[in-house]
């Protein structure tokens, strides 16, 4: 299903970058799938193998309103395809690629307690200009930390945590 996301998300991200509507299609594609991800009644509508292509195909066009149509065009063909299922993870690969193209770095930083917002900042500036990327930045606590800091930066984790360190102290002594 990965493969199929891939290459259905790196279509729509080509036509959308050709037609210098990136951002709209990608606004509008997370509208969809947020509106399918809330619906019960959509996901079994779109998900059913008893509903027809054609009448996927018609219900798209009502429920969908105002889409840009190399958007509509692409859904449309999910439909036919039997291929809407999996949207979610073509929404995941096209966010990555509009990521990538727009130079935007996520990352998140992990604490046991609130953190300064002005230290929240200067990491997410240092980050930036390591990187040379702009950089989403979000700050979450977690008591299960204990104490220190677990930095995620796209797909790479840092984990300066207490609890890491107590649990590679742990290791260590079973092994002896």
């Amino acid at each position: 299903m990965d493969e199929i996301a891939r290459v259905y998300a790196e279509a729509l991200f080509e036509s959308a970058r050709k037609a210098g509507k990136l951002d709209v299609i990608k606004e509008q594609l997370d509208q969809f799938t947020d509106a399918v991800d809330g619906d019960r009644e959509l996901q079994l509508f779109f998900f059913s193998p008893y509903f027809s292509s054609a009448e996927k195909k018609e219900g798209l066009r009502k429920a969908v309103d105002g889409a840009d149509p190399e958007l509509l065009n692409f859904l449309e063909l999910l439909c036919e395809k039997h291929r809407v299922p999996a949207i979610f993870r073509i929404r995941a690969k096209f966010d990555q690629l509009w990521a990538k193209e727009n130079r935007r770095l996520e990352v998140t930083v992990t604490s046991a307690v609130e953190l300064d917002p002005e230290l929240v900042q200067r990491i997410g500036s240092e980050i930036e200009s390591q990187t040379g990327q702009t950089v989403d930045l979000q700050s979450n606590v977690d008591p299960d930390v204990l104490g220190g800091l677990v930095l995620r930066v796209g797909n790479k984790v840092l984990d300066a945590s207490v609890r890491n360190r107590l649990e590679k102290l742990r290791k260590s002594v079973v092994s002896v």
